[in-house]
Formats: C-alpha cells, sequence, structure tokens
C-alpha cells in the first residue's frame, strides 16, 4: 500500500482501503496508477507499440538510466541533480554515446551494440 500512497496519495489510498471499492480503468489513469488506457481490441497493438519504443536505442544507456532513476528517486532535489549530472557526464563516454554522437553528426541512425 506504501508505492499505492505514493502514487495516488493518502486520501485515495485511504479510501480504496477502508471502502475496498473498485475503480474502473479511466480513473486508475487519472490517479496516476497506470500511464494509459486502450480498448480491448487495441491492447496487444499498443503493447507492441509501447515494447518498440521502449526498446529502440542504446540498451546499455537504457540500462544505466534505470539504475540512476532508482538510485536518485528518493534523494533531495539538490542531490539528485547533483548525482544525475555526475551519471550523464560518465555515460557519454561510453561506446554506445560515442556512436549516438558520431551518428546525428553524420545524419545516419545509429548503430548500438547489442546486448550478448
Amino acid at each position: 500500500m506504501v508505492a499505492v500512497s505514493r502514487n495516488i496519495g493518502r486520501k485515495r489510498a485511504l479510501e480504496m482501503l477502508f471502502t475496498g471499492d473498485i475503480i474502473d480503468a479511466h480513473t486508475a489513469a487519472d490517479w496516476g496508477l497506470v500511464n494509459r488506457v486502450v480498448a480491448p481490441e487495441q491492447l496487444v497493438e499498443e503493447s507492441q507499440r509501447l515494447l518498440k519504443a521502449a526498446t529502440r536505442g542504446s540498451f546499455i544507456s537504457k540500462g544505466i538510466g534505470k539504475q540512476a532513476y532508482y538510485a536518485q528517486i528518493d534523494m533531495p532535489q539538490h542531490q539528485a541533480y547533483a548525482y544525475a549530472m555526475e551519471v550523464m557526464a560518465a555515460a557519454s563516454q561510453i561506446p554506445d554515446a560515442q556512436e549516438g554522437m558520431r551518428a546525428f553528426l553524420e545524419k545516419r541512425k545509429p548503430q548500438f551494440k547489442q546486448p550478448s
């Protein structure tokens, strides 16, 4: 319930806890419990679109970003910014970042290394 409380606030979390009322998909989206709501017949298409979007780009950079996100999320804002700047500076030196910059300058699609 702690994670839910952080996402929707104490009042809504307590209402759900005390009443046991079911909320619909649109309310869940409005409250921030889900990212989006789609019709059942669009679920597979939307899931594939999200998967494609989430897996494009550098896998290494995405891994670094995910680790950094979880490391900084509970830090005070100034500390989180300082940490993020350090991570971004370090990440700019990895081969995938160098390839991304070269590809941008050469106006071509980057060729990132795939995980083995």
